[in-house]
């Protein structure tokens, strides 16, 4: 079941995740994201007048995420994002909290802002930290993607955590999420949360999906947003963080939560 301003969604069918992968797996794609308010994110959705399947697995339609996104010590990683470097990237660890599983991902960004992410199954208890395995892995990826490998030692940055619910979309073949209670946290530092939105994506191929362009039709416009580098840049107003001003000023109302 899903809650309270989605509980809308629960009327949808539901997708099992080996449909999912089988229909949309999408480990290339281009990303649209929206900083939307929650309760408008919610009646929007509701408005949608395709056929939307919701992720459903042993009776559950919200699953917990928790990343932990690496970088250099002089950040070369974010300075990438930060000024639009073609050929940038990212890694991390991704667990899935509720199966306990957890993997190492990376992200490159290339040609046409197509996103590629491969990733390889990682141990749990080594998701803050890279074991000299995950390092050559990290290491292979970006020689064969971007023909370079980072120039100093990566570290744990930024922690996201955040419930996610993922639609798939049948008409495009395309997948949309929405990710609740979205928190960053530096490592030693306070976690923040954003607070009343939430941050809907879409993942398709070049052409827009349906849901974006009921989005567009309904006010609501992609935000230039990323958990990593926005994230960063919201907790540090040090760093560098000019695309992402509008956004942080605007759009991101961030609240400090107890450690």
């Amino acid at each position: 079941m899903t809650a309270g301003d989605f509980a809308g969604l629960d009327a949808r069918p539901s997708i099992s995740l080996d449909e999912l992968i089988g229909a949309a797996a999408l480990q290339t794609r281009v990303d649209r994201k929206y900083v939307v308010g929650t309760r408008l994110a919610g009646s929007v959705l509701d408005a949608f007048a395709a056929e939307v399947r919701v992720l459903e697995m042993l009776g559950r339609r919200s699953f917990t995420y928790d990343s932990v996104y690496f970088d250099t010590p002089d950040l070369d990683s974010y300075l990438l994002a930060a000024h639009g470097r073609r050929r940038r990237y990212k890694i991390r660890t991704r667990t899935y909290v509720d199966s306990g599983t957890s993997f190492l991902e990376v992200k490159t960004e290339g040609a046409r802002a197509a996103t590629v992410k491969e990733r390889i199954p990682y141990a749990l208890s080594d998701s803050h930290r890279l074991t000299p395995e995950g390092l050559d892995y990290v290491n292979e990826t970006l020689a064969c993607s971007i023909g370079s490998v980072p120039s100093g030692v990566l570290e744990p940055v930024i922690e996201t955590r955040y419930r996610r619910i993922t639609l798939y979309l049948p008409e495009s073949e395309s997948r949309a999420t929405i990710d609740l209670g979205v928190t960053w946290r530096r490592p030693g530092g306070r976690p923040h949360e954003l607070d009343g939105a939430v941050i809907l994506e879409t993942k398709s191929g070049s052409a827009a999906s349906a849901l974006d362009r009921h989005l567009w039709a309904s006010g609501i416009r992609p935000s230039r947003i990323s958990k990593f580098a926005t994230g960063m840049a919201a907790l540090d107003p040090a760093l560098p963080a000019n695309r992402w001003h509008r956004t942080i000023s605007t759009s991101l109302p961030l609240r400090p939560l107890s450690r």
